[in-house]
């Protein structure tokens, strides 16, 4: 928990995320239009995105589908009846003028997820509800000098909109949060997850208190799109509102919008209550009923999610939570992880993993599906050093050639001439050499035996890091000795 300190003492933030993540599906929610990100303006959009008179939606099973996944993955309720509501307001890229959602019933109901604080602590945040929704289209307002332009692409894509309880209390917790939220999506294939391109989305409840008093007047910050902007709005908004508190003023309930350039939030409109968009039930659709069963069919099927994956990390390879949690943020990663590790040292593993690869991958700027180092090759790689093939020196100038050239590290190392020198005549050999050119540095090893790690280093370096680092200590420190 992270307080402001204020001319009056502490105050402490409260904070609620209502996350809109895009559903992966090939059709939207109540239409067959497709949902492919990027297409040309108002390509994908069928006659009932675009509201033309008399068309009928019909609910697409795909969507309700992912929607129990995800209310299964967020250890929740799941809703057996659930009812579609019309909210009604009118913008200019809402065509029918409300929106398809869900209102007193949705398909979702408590849960919780467990996340991860930088200290190394876990918290349970609580969910409300989860409910499936249309998204509206989009307003261009830089196309033209004087008018908007209207994209309906996305107008009736399929929203998950997942909200939480007030139970952060610093932007650190609530960065926390999204991270797993966005991990658990992509662990189970729901929503991509990509901030960037707007599939998840996000609106921040910013309240402040004094520590344990009544819950203070709350401000919405909509749309904020990456975990970074969401730290920076917390932070501005909850300054914000302590300073107006002390200086004699009165937090109003708004809705406001953050500017990423300038770091500070801005008023967008009152926040309207429930009961301004005139909610009612949608006469085109029947209340969504489930079955039990089908519900325990889709839970049967679910992955393993990253919060049981990172405990059997830590109890089946010995990781610590640190690097088990690192190592299950992805997917994609933890499979990595798994096919390099079998059969291995699991820590050692682990480090080149969240090492040396992770530095390459972030080099090259691509993900582990771009990788020139496969799973199989960095395997190989520390096969080749547990064997005694090459010392652990060679291993990273090996692991820059497996990059640049993609290939498999035995045939670099023949190729190359990387095979690790175990000879102790040729070890020898390089000790003599190195101690018949220092005689100065020898008589000082003698009064300060510290300098050993010179002789060390001069003989690796003759031998080219290919010298066997064991028997280089074990010969030197009784050629110095004699």
């Amino acid at each position: 928990m992270s307080m402001i300190k204020g001319e009056t003492g502490d105050w402490e933030i409260v904070l609620g995320l209502e996350v809109h993540a895009q559903v992966i599906s090939d059709a939207k929610l109540f239409s067959g239009a497709p949902t492919a990100f990027g297409a040309a303006p108002n390509t994908q959009v069928s006659l009932v995105d675009a509201a033309m008179p008399g068309m009928l939606p019909v609910i697409n099973k795909r969507c309700v589908e992912q929607a129990v996944r995800t209310g299964l993955g967020l250890n929740a309720r799941i809703n057996l009846r659930s009812v579609f509501d019309r909210k009604n307001y009118f913008y200019a890229d809402l065509p029918a003028g409300y929106q398809i959602s869900q209102y007193k019933d949705p398909i979702v109901g408590e849960g919780e997820v467990e996340i991860d604080l930088p200290d190394g602590q876990t918290r349970s945040i609580g969910i409300e509800r989860l409910h499936l929704e249309q998204d509206a289209g989009k307003s261009l307002h830089d196309q033209h000098p004087t008018q908007t332009y209207v994209d309906l692409n996305r107008s009736g894509v399929a929203l998950m909109e997942i909200v939480s309880k007030p139970d952060m209390r610093s932007a650190d917790e609530a960065a926390a949060y999204l991270t797993k939220l966005r991990s658990i999506v992509r662990y189970l294939g729901t929503c991509d997850g990509n901030m960037d391109e707007g599939s998840m989305r996000c609106d921040v409840n910013v309240s402040v208190r004094k520590p344990g008093g009544e819950l203070g007047t709350r401000c919405e910050i909509k749309n904020v799109n990456s975990i970074r902007f969401v730290r920076q709005a917390i932070e501005f908004e909850a300054r914000r509102q302590v300073e107006i508190i002390e200086g004699g003023g009165r937090i109003v309930q708004e809705t406001r919008l953050f500017d990423p350039g300038r770091g500070e939030t801005r008023s967008m409109r009152s926040k309207e209550d429930a009961h301004d968009y005139r909610y009612f039930p949608d006469p085109d659709l029947l209340p969504l009923t489930l079955t039990q069963e089908y519900v325990d069919g889709i839970k049967a099927g679910l992955p393993e999610l990253p919060d049981a994956k990172k405990a059997r990390f830590g109890k089946d390879y010995g990781l610590s939570p640190y690097d088990a949690g690192v190592l299950v943020a992805e997917r994609e990663t933890a499979a990595f992880f798994e096919s390099v590790a079998r059969g291995r040292d699991a820590k050692q593993a682990a480090n080149w993993v969240t090492g040396d690869f992770f530095a390459m991958l972030k080099r090259r700027g691509v993900g582990i599906e771009d990788s020139p180092v496969s799973a199989d090759h960095l395997g190989k790689l520390l096969d080749l050093i547990g064997d005694g093939t090459i010392s652990g020196r060679i291993a990273k100038d090996l692991f820059l050639a497996m990059e640049e050239t993609g290939k498999d590290p035995a045939s670099l190392v023949e190729e190359r001439g990387l095979k690790q020198v175990t000879d102790s005549g040729a070890i020898e050999a390089a000790i003599k050499a190195v101690i018949d050119a220092n005689p100065g540095q020898v008589a000082a090893y003698r009064a300060k035996p510290t300098l050993f790690g010179w002789f060390v280093g001069q003989v690796m370096k003759s031998t080219g890091g290919k010298a066997n680092p064991k028997a280089v200590n074990e010969l030197l420190k009784k050629a110095l000795e004699s």
